[in-house]
């Protein structure tokens, strides 16, 4: 993705340095006086629209959204397969779409995700999990780097499947509508994402398959 370029409008302003006053009243200084002064601000209201304005007070109400899926999911063995979200729990300027999660505005965003894994398989199997960057109105790629292998056990035994919670987070530079998925393989059918009703003894509330949030950090760097 490229790079936003940060304007003036987003930097510090800084006080001006004052001219020293005539002994005598002078017209000139006068209007040199209040220039600097209008300039200033000007300054000033240009900051404070774009941190509590309209579009800029996601500098305050920062963007995030919390995400996660009730349904269980699956693939065929060693196929790249999206995993799926389909419950919003908290949004602000983020959004979800069945597997993209989009930012409305540019930044630097923190995805975290995990994962409710399933093996039934009676021998060792291998799952990986990698991310894919794009936006609506152009192409998306594969993220480099972003791939994670991790190795499952055998089930237990032909009733007592392999259970484990797979997550870990990563820092995105996005731009504005740019969206991110989450993409699994596993070497078996056997092994997939598990979604689980509420139980008893103790009661327990359900677990839901995928949990995925993506929160702002902070603009991009110029």
């Amino acid at each position: 993705m490229a790079t936003t370029v940060i304007t003036n409008r987003y930097r510090p302003v800084v006080a001006p340095r004052l001219p020293s006053a005539p002994n005598e009243y002078s017209a000139q200084y006068q209007e040199q006086f209040m220039n600097i002064l209008r300039l200033y601000f000007n300054q000033l209201d240009n900051l404070t629209g774009v941190v509590l304005g309209e579009s800029g007070g996601r500098f305050i109400r920062f963007p995030y959204g919390a995400f996660s899926s009730n349904q269980s999911q699956t693939t065929t063995a060693n196929t790249a397969t999206l995993m799926t979200l389909n419950t919003t729990d908290f949004a602000n300027q983020v959004s979800i779409s069945s597997s993209k999660i989009t930012a409305v505005n540019a930044g630097i965003y923190n995805l975290q995700f995990s994962a409710q894994v399933q093996s039934t398989d009676v021998a060792p199997q291998d799952i990986f999990i990698w991310l894919r960057q794009g936006n609506d109105g152009g192409s998306s790629a594969d993220i480099p780097g972003s791939t994670g292998k991790i190795g499952l056990p055998a089930r237990k035994t032909p009733t007592d499947p392999f259970h484990s919670i797979i997550g870990w987070n990563y820092f995105l530079e996005m731009q504005a509508d740019d969206y991110v998925q989450i993409y699994w393989s596993t070497t078996s059918a056997n092994v997939s994402i598990q979604y689980y009703a509420a139980s008893g003894t103790p009661t327990k509330p359900s677990t839901q398959s995928v949990v995925a949030t993506l929160s702002f950090v902070s603009a991009l760097s110029t």
